[in-house]
């Protein structure tokens, strides 16, 4: 491989090395905290969480499927989870499963109406996403949900094993369980066929829409398994507390479809897209800069590395 072609395969990767260099340089003027141990524990910490809700989302959209609906999802079921222990008063495992149950009902009433309806996922998503809202509002009647959570439930977001948060070894486990999923399964590979080239897919035997709904479900149980950690870490439910990660886990799964593999989105592509916001966001919070200046990085990293994969073809939108 040449160094053109490298540069073109990892370049994301190279940018990756190069924002946290460049922190820690800024950092080295400012008491040096970026490269602290405690530092990057925090980041890997900061981003865990919305590495298993963008690796859900990952498989939908290798799927060749959108999901717009996995940050409502995810305050659902945080709002569910919080509800059903502190007002139902259920065991926090069953109180678990029920919360997980709703987000793959979300992701398996996402993938009918896709494939029975033939209604762009782009919108059924942003549909289910609102009636997901409209839920969470019913339910919480807008307010947040507090109240004494199991020690055994908090442990998830924030107990430590050793030096390393129990919620990094999690998002590592789901992670490197995903990506053996999609990459050496037969399953995982009719989901990446059914997304490169659907067409071909079909003409060879293979029941795309199943393999379709089957990404749409695994979007959803990633965005439900999110909202509950999320909950756990925070010790409370608010009823918008992960709308944000619909758009971030998007930036990082188109991200990580300019790397690695480039055009197609991969579970490593989206690690790095992941690695890099959550350098963004702690870098910035390090050097003072304020909330705004934070998205406005974001979405200019977003739109940059998109257009660049757009631009060589790489990515394609129609």
């Amino acid at each position: 491989m040449n160094v053109g072609n490298f540069i073109n395969r990892f370049g994301t990767v190279l940018a990756l090395i190069i924002i946290f260099a460049l922190f820690a340089i800024i950092s080295a003027f400012q008491e040096g905290r970026f490269l602290t141990s405690q530092n990057l524990i925090n980041i890997l910490r900061q981003v865990a969480t919305l590495a298993i809700v963008a690796t859900g989302l990952t498989v939908a959209v290798a799927a060749g499927e959108f999901d717009l609906s996995v940050g409502q999802v995810a305050s659902l079921t945080g709002i569910l989870m919080a509800g059903f222990i502190v007002r139902q008063e259920l065991p926090w495992g069953v109180s678990l499963i029920g919360a997980l149950g709703v987000g793959l009902l979300f992701g398996l009433v996402t993938g009918s109406l896709v494939t029975r309806f033939k209604i762009p996922s782009l919108i059924t998503t942003l549909g289910m996403g609102l009636i997901a809202v409209g839920i969470n509002y019913a339910y919480a009647r807008g307010d947040s949900i507090y109240g004494r959570l199991p020690d055994e439930y908090t442990f998830i977001g924030t107990g430590t094993v050793g030096p390393i948060p129990f919620v990094v070894i999690l998002a590592i486990i789901v992670i490197a369980i995903v990506y053996v999923f999609l990459n050496y399964t037969r399953v995982g590979r009719y989901i990446l066929a059914t997304g490169g080239n659907p067409t071909a897919t079909r003409l060879s035997g293979i029941n795309i829409n199943k393999y379709r709904m089957i990404a749409l479900m695994i979007s959803g149980f990633g965005a439900a398994l999110g909202g509950c950690i999320l909950v756990s870490y925070l010790g409370s439910a608010q009823p918008s507390g992960a709308d944000n990660y619909t758009m971030d886990s998007l930036a990082a799964v188109f991200i990580g479809m300019t790397t690695i593999r480039r055009g197609q989105a991969n579970i490593l592509g989206t690690i790095v897209g992941v690695l890099i916001l959550g350098i963004i966001n702690n870098g910035l919070n390090l050097v003072g800069a304020p909330f705004f200046l934070q998205t406005i990085v974001k979405g200019s990293v977003l739109i940059l590395a998109v257009s660049l994969a757009v631009r060589r073809e790489e990515i394609r939108f129609f």
